[in-house]
């Protein structure tokens, strides 16, 4: 086994074996988790907007909602993560980093577009 550049990224080019099964299922997985990564992103960018105009700006009519929506939106999203990633097996650092990226404004948006470049490399979805 040759340990030059063009190996490796010959090897990590290359999609792991596994089931048309299974492929199928991470493939599900993987939808789920960018529609919830995507929704997660908006609605705490949301809620930043609605805790600027109250806490910055000083408008007292701001909607309460809001920051329960994002609430339920993030759990289910931390719900789905999960079970992508233990459908294709990440590392804890990595699940952890994933699952709390829906806390800061515009990383899911980043982080989601890096998993589902890996996942999608290393799976073949």
């Amino acid at each position: 086994m040759s340990t030059t550049p063009e190996a490796s990224d010959q090897a990590a080019a290359t999609p792991r074996n596994v089931s048309d099964a299974d492929r199928k299922k991470i493939g599900s997985a993987l939808l789920r988790y960018r529609v919830l990564a995507y929704a997660t992103g908006i609605w705490l960018l949301v809620l930043t907007g609605e805790m600027i105009a109250k806490y910055i700006i000083g408008i007292e009519n701001v909607p309460s909602w809001i920051a329960i929506v994002h609430g339920w939106v993030y759990a289910v999203y931390l719900v789905l993560t999960f079970d992508l990633s233990i459908k294709v097996r990440w590392p804890v650092s990595r699940t952890i980093g994933t699952l709390l990226a829906g806390t800061v404004p515009f990383l899911s948006f980043y982080v989601e577009h890096q998993r589902t470049k890996q996942v999608k490399a290393d799976f073949g979805v």
